[in-house]
């Protein structure tokens, strides 16, 4: 198991690990990826996978003025995106407009949008409701939340609410569950923590995990996967937080990323420092389980690798599945090579 057959995009000429789907594309199966050069002029690269399917073109190459340590795309507006930015001793988070969505091979500068500036912290992520238009967002640092009021149009953000996670925890991430957009999970350093939007309270968690990244399973409410630095990766039903469902191997070294696929529901991708992208068979659910399993083993182990892929010489951090050909997903490698797959031999036959 092994072998790939995927299309190089050879454009990034510095570092990166930030890719994104351009999810609001309806017309292109396309990506965005950013760079974090610490000595160069940063890029945001818009690249689109030829109607042939066989090349990833270059659609425009937009200048960003500081390291990109995390880049998302807008799900109801394709020349819209948010970055998480560092440059030496500041940080901060921004709305970016692409000028031109496609043809723009040289664009210059990048149009800021919205700053969110608010932030005491050191910035971790933006969280963009995943489905569809919703004039919030979140963004996270390392020990506060903030629930964002948008309007990109009048160029305006504005804080609905904010709440503190205290001193004992440092967040890194979060993700929007689609199934309630009123539930937030965030990572921190030794839980996954659930929190409640209307009353920016925390009502569950589940403790004494280190997270590197998680993903909800856009097809069955309360499943989700994460990625641990111990444990591999780990499918939880969170109506039983307390075990998981069950575990998966992981990578050689950390698995640094996971990503549901976002229409067939049991594959599962993952990304590690190992230079390596799994693709996994993982449809358990809590449904598929009888009570006396549960009991004797609680955390089936099994192995459902179905392939490996190894187009890489760096560590993996990111993944993205594309939205409008749910069979295809990119990778990104910190030595900024950006990598398109199709999946289509391991997809379940109805």
């Amino acid at each position: 198991m092994g072998g790939s057959t995927g299309i190089v995009y050879g454009g990034l000429k510095y570092q990166a690990r930030c890719i994104a789907d351009v999810s609001a594309d309806p017309d292109n199966t396309s990506f965005l990826a950013g760079t974090l050069s610490l000595r160069e002029e940063n890029e945001v690269h818009l690249i689109r996978m030829s109607a042939s399917g066989t090349e990833l073109i270059c659609e425009g190459l937009f200048y960003h003025p500081s390291e990109i340590w995390d880049l998302k795309s807008c799900p109801f507006d394709p020349r819209i995106f948010s970055t998480v930015f560092t440059s030496g001793e500041t940080h901060g988070a921004s709305l970016w407009e692409i000028p031109e969505l496609y043809g723009q091979s040289n664009a210059p500068q990048l149009k800021e949008l919205v700053s969110l500036k608010e932030h005491s912290f050191k910035v971790k992520c933006i969280v963009w409701w995943p489905t569809g238009k919703h004039d919030k967002l979140v963004s996270i640092d390392e020990g506060n939340l903030f629930l964002w009021s948008i309007d990109s149009s009048n160029k305006t953000a504005k804080v609905i609410s904010q709440e503190s996670v205290g001193m004992l925890h440092s967040l890194s991430g979060g993700v929007w569950d689609p199934h309630d957009r009123n539930t937030i999970a965030a990572m921190s350093d030794s839980s996954l923590q659930f929190w409640d939007l209307r009353t920016m309270r925390k009502t569950n968690s589940i403790e004494h995990i280190h997270v590197r990244d998680a993903d909800y399973n856009p097809k069955k409410q309360f499943m989700l996967v994460t990625a641990e630095d111990g444990s591999g990766i780990r499918l939880w039903d969170l109506r039983m937080p307390n075990f998981p469902l069950s575990e998966l191997p992981g990578h050689a070294h950390w698995t640094w990323a996971v990503r549901y696929n976002p229409q067939y529901d049991g594959l599962i991708l993952s990304a590690g420092t190992d230079s390596t992208v799994n693709l996994w068979s993982a449809s358990v659910g809590v449904d598929d389980m009888t009570s006396e399993s549960l009991v004797e083993s609680p955390t089936r182990k099994v192995d459902p690798l179905l392939n490996s892929y190894k187009d890489y010489e760096d560590s993996v951090y990111g993944l993205a599945w594309s939205s409008r050909e749910p069979s295809t997903f990119a990778s990104l490698s910190y030595d900024g090579r950006v990598v398109a797959e199709s999946v289509k031999p391991y997809i379940p036959r109805n």
